[in-house]
């Protein structure tokens, strides 16, 4: 999600200006004191007259958002799933190479092997070493002229690390667009075809 506001939070802590931040699963604030708030950790969220109310064990929250406020307790409320960050709907081809875990596999009713022959909108790598992402220019033959290749590795500097990863990428022709928290131990690289 990303989205910052500057805005007066009051909270048991103090009152103050600061900067609040919409993450993907919390809420963070930096003012003249911090807080971070787990969506997990969440008993009500509500939006009253511009005001974003948060009850964090057992303590009210508020951040003044004005009109923004109602559409942030919504993405708090319904965040978006994998999925839907990774852009995977109904009409999407997707293919997927590499021992992805069953769960993401049976998330994604569309997805098939490797493509043979025709060309998929989303190609899914799981570079488990270096060698996997050796063959980019290769991978990419399997994707639609306006399609993407998601690159997904693990986090924590094991090979390939996010810089081999990118790098691997741009060397291939690759633009960089987007990145995505993946699962607790995997993050993925969107690259699409370089234009112009």
């Amino acid at each position: 999600m990303g989205q910052e506001v500057q805005c007066v939070c009051r909270s048991p802590h103090g009152e103050g200006l600061g900067t609040v931040q919409l993450e993907a699963e919390c809420v963070l604030f930096r003012g003249p004191f911090r807080l971070k708030i787990p969506f997990a950790e969440l008993s009500n969220v509500m939006a009253v007259d511009g005001a974003l109310t948060l009850t964090h064990k057992d303590e009210s929250i508020s951040f003044e958002l004005g009109v923004k406020a109602e559409a942030w307790a919504n993405k708090i409320l319904n965040p978006p799933t994998l999925l839907d960050k990774l852009g995977i709907k109904v009409g999407v081809s997707v293919a997927m190479v590499g021992s992805f875990e069953e769960a993401f596999v049976s998330a994604v009713p569309q997805a098939g092997p490797e493509p043979k022959g025709g060309s998929v909108d989303q190609l899914y790598l799981l570079a488990a070493d270096l060698g996997d992402i050796a063959g980019l220019d290769e991978q990419m033959t399997k994707v639609a002229p306006r399609g993407c290749i998601w690159i997904v590795y693990a986090k924590g500097g094991a090979e390939p690390t996010e810089q081999q990863v990118l790098d691997a990428g741009r060397g291939a022709g690759l633009t960089d667009v987007k990145v995505c928290r993946f699962s607790e131990t995997h993050t993925a690289l969107k690259f699409v075809r370089r234009r112009g």
